[in-house]
């Protein structure tokens, strides 16, 4: 399918896991995409495998939590391409705690990247796609959707990525861009492969988190993010589609 031919993506978190499987997606389907990323060496990769499939990326190194740095990379994105169509923020952080125990800068620092950053995103990148008719697709998470136990900066940073995703699109669905988020449940990337649990849990509190034998993988979230992305999704706006095997219900 070539349902992004001659459109320009930005993608935040374009440097690694399901950011990295979106540019790849997005490229594969013709579209140019702008990689957005803190890891330089996350960004060069990411450029290569595009490339090396016969895509076009460009990359830019962000602090997503920086609004002029947003600013400069949607400025980016028009220099390069003249246009923005879709933007893709998955950039994010994962940290569990003890409630009692999460350091004040801990939450400051994930619901900054995962909130503000997924904000500031679309603050700078909306002006385009009121231009071009485009959309967003946010990364929220099934953590957004349910309270999981040890992990309540990064469900408060995710369901106001649920919550700001059907709040802009309320706000520009009659000017004409839809704005949609993705819940994945547990996937198999670099910030999860690393991940350790804290001390002393209950463990029967996260026996829902998963219910299927395997993860999901960071290509089945991008197919669900392309879908939301491309005109074949043109009646959807403000859904929060679940990808995580049943997690979310369980």
């Amino acid at each position: 399918m070539q349902r992004f031919k001659d459109r320009s993506v930005i993608v935040t978190g374009g440097g690694s896991g399901i950011g990295r499987a979106c540019a790849a997606l997005f490229a594969a389907e013709g579209a140019c995409v702008l990689c957005a990323d803190v890891s330089a060496d996350g960004l060069k990769e990411s450029a290569a495998q595009i490339g090396a499939a016969g895509g076009r990326a460009e990359t830019i190194l962000v602090d997503v939590r920086n609004p002029d740095e947003m600013k400069a990379m949607a400025t980016a994105a028009v220099d390069a391409f003249g246009r923005i169509d879709v933007l893709v923020s998955s950039a994010g952080v994962f940290e569990m705690a003890h409630s009692t125990e999460l350091p004040a800068e801990t939450w400051q620092r994930i619901i900054a990247i995962n909130l503000s950053g997924t904000f500031f995103a679309a603050q700078a990148v909306l002006p385009h796609l009121l231009e071009s008719g485009g959309n967003i697709v946010n990364v929220a998470s099934s953590a957004g959707l349910s309270g999981q136990a040890y992990n309540a900066a990064y469900c408060a940073s995710k369901g106001g990525v649920v919550n700001l995703t059907r709040a802009l699109a309320v706000e520009f669905a009659r000017r004409g861009v839809r704005v949609n988020c993705v819940c994945p449940g547990g996937v198999d990337t670099p910030l999860t492969a690393g991940f350790q649990f804290p001390d002393e849990i209950d463990a029967d509190l996260l026996s829902r988190l998963q219910l299927t034998a395997t993860m999901g993988t960071a290509e089945e979230i991008a197919v669900g993010i392309a879908y939301l992305a491309s005109p074949d999704a043109r009646y959807v706006n403000g859904t929060a589609l679940s990808i995580d095997g049943g997690a979310a219900v369980a």
